[in-house]
């Protein structure tokens, strides 16, 4: 723990202290909001801190004439759509009574609510695309579904106004790291609380609680009425319900607890070891048992190993590999690193989470029973990536939906699905076809034909089959093989190995003789033609001419 948190630990600061503090506070932000005509942007989440920020802002700006209230600030929100479902619905709530009461009071803030791309959103890549549940080596969650839709906004007032000042609760005693990050900013402050952003160019980064100890926040929010109608109280009951024995003492040291260490996140994130404040809130309460469901499938997706649900290779269909020590051993071994979900998990995966919404309607209370854990436009993206990326026309998530849910589903995009391939050219195919990969070539083949078979002019239909190919013709130990091979070749020809290069061309060779033979022996006369055909050695070659340049791969 670095000394700069363990100095905020420590340090007891009286009530009139802090009243002293939030009158310094008010006049400060007041002359920063009135010097100059850059628009702010106050990160607001919902939890303690950003409603600490907001409401002090708020006072302080309240308490300027109306003539001076002339600069709009942005209450950003970015609602991930996979938030812990009551922190959600409260967050929503406050947005809509702030922009009603701030209309009413004639207040310059604007509560916006941010959301991730269809594209970006966590089903539609976990679903659609098969990526696995995040893990710390793998966190691609939090880019596409928290960072993207804020910085995005911020990088559009930038555009407008040339510079922004983001206003933000972030506080040193969070964490030892989180000290040590601010104080690092403190490099870059050019006014009391004030950094400029070494991660955003023409921002300016506003952090007025920045020294405020847990219980100092908990006493503004007690004593001080919120302005825009929220009641605080109901959020200290929201965080003491996300405490796992579902009490919040009051404070009388630093080695108290408080209920205000609770976090609220993501109700899907396997990042941490376990969901627990919503855990304690369905442990605490009755009334929130309905939740179960979602903390279920939480855990469902949370499988370390989880390798029989994924497929050998990469999205892009490559064998990837990686070297790593054996435990107990001095040596090292060749890894596969496996790649998405397979077809079956994600077509389990989306019944599973239908399924838990449709559980959750039933059960929840009437304010919530209209709850979307998976939005239309998100099934419908589903289905696009299934059928134009994986090549799946057999199209079984119309099928899925209505199984789960008794409803047809209605895809808001005009003439989706619409293929001259379905679920009955799949099903011969699947009969007929000797192996799995077998099958998952000819599939893949057919879609692209008929992929192309709409356009005028069919450039890259070859490149296209070609690449089905190299991806799907191999099962998977012959695939993973070929792939050692060619990483051990690589390896050789690095470290200068000439011996061992010619040994493993002699192996690659072997393999080719026995494929020729085995081609030989079947009478297919096409394939031994092709395998025996002797490329020109490039001492023989031709220097290509402007021409073969220019039309190369056009033959």
């Amino acid at each position: 723990m670095t000394e700069t948190v363990k100095k905020l630990e420590t340090s007891q600061r009286s009530v009139p202290e802090l009243v002293e503090e939030l009158k310094a506070l008010t006049i400060e932000i007041q002359e920063l909001y009135c010097q100059d005509q850059l628009p702010w942007i106050v990160g607001y989440s919902g939890g303690k801190d950003s409603t600490a920020v907001l409401q002090l802002v708020w006072n302080a700006i309240a308490s300027l004439p109306p003539e001076k209230r002339t600069k709009t600030i942005h209450v950003i929100t970015t609602d991930t759509m996979v938030e812990n479902p009551v922190v959600s619905a409260w967050v929503g709530q406050s947005l809509t009574v702030m922009g009603a009461v701030a209309k009413e009071k004639n207040m310059p803030i604007e509560p916006i609510l941010l959301k991730p791309a269809v594209k970006d959103t966590f089903w539609v890549n976990l679903i659609g695309k098969g990526y696995p549940a995040p893990r710390q080596g793998f966190r691609w969650c939090t880019e596409r579904l928290k960072i993207k839709p804020s910085d995005n906004y911020i990088r559009e007032k930038i555009r407008e106004s040339g510079e922004v000042i983001l206003v933000l609760g972030t506080r040193k005693a969070e964490s030892s790291s989180r000290a040590a990050l601010m104080e690092k900013h403190r490099n870059w402050r050019v006014f009391s609380h004030l950094n400029y952003n070494p991660s955003r160019p023409n921002s300016l980064i506003y952090t007025p609680i920045e020294d405020w100890r847990t219980d100092e926040v908990w006493l503004y929010l007690m004593q001080w009425q919120n302005p825009w109608g929220n009641n605080n109280k109901d959020l200290f009951a929201m965080y003491r319900g996300a405490t796992a024995d579902n009490e919040c003492p009051l404070v009388v040291d630093t080695s108290t607890p408080s209920c205000g260490s609770s976090r609220f996140g993501c109700w899907v994130c396997t990042l941490v070891s376990a969901d627990k404040s919503m855990e304690a809130m369905i442990q605490n309460d009755e009334e929130k048992e309905w939740m179960q469901p979602l903390l279920d499938l939480r855990n469902e997706l949370d499988v370390e190993d989880d390798l029989d649900r994924r497929d050998f290779r990469r999205r892009q269909g490559q064998v990837q590999l990686y070297e790593r020590n054996v435990d107990g051993l001095d040596a090292k071994e060749i890894v596969n690193i496996p790649g998405p979900y397979t077809k079956q998990w994600r077509e389990e995966w989306l019944r599973r989470v239908l399924q838990a919404q449709t559980e959750v309607r039933k059960n929840a209370p009437t304010e919530m029973q209209t709850i979307e854990l998976i939005a239309i436009d998100e099934i419908s993206e589903i289905r696009r990536i299934w059928l134009e990326e994986f090549h799946e026309f057999d199209d079984v998530l119309p099928s899925i939906y209505k199984e789960v849910t008794g409803q047809d589903f209605i895809d808001p995009r005009p003439n989706a699905g619409s293929t001259q391939l379905g679920l009955d050219e799949w099903s011969i195919l699947e009969e007929i076809c000797d192996d799995p990969m077998h099958f998952e070539l000819m599939t893949r083949l057919l879609s692209t034909e008929r992929k192309f078979q709409t356009m005028s002019r069919r450039i890259g239909i070859i490149d296209a089959l070609e690449r089905h190919f190299d991806t799907s013709s191999r099962v998977k130990k012959a695939a993973i093989d070929n792939a050692e091979l060619d990483w051990n070749i690589k390896k050789a020809a690095q470290a200068g190995d000439v011996e061992a290069v010619k040994q493993l061309e002699a192996v690659i060779n072997a393999k080719l003789d026995w494929s020729i033979k085995k081609a030989a022996q079947a009478g297919d006369v096409e394939t031994v033609k092709q395998l025996t055909v002797e490329a020109p050695s490039p001492e023989n070659q031709p220097a290509p001419s402007w021409a073969d340049l220019k039309f190369k791969g056009r033959q």
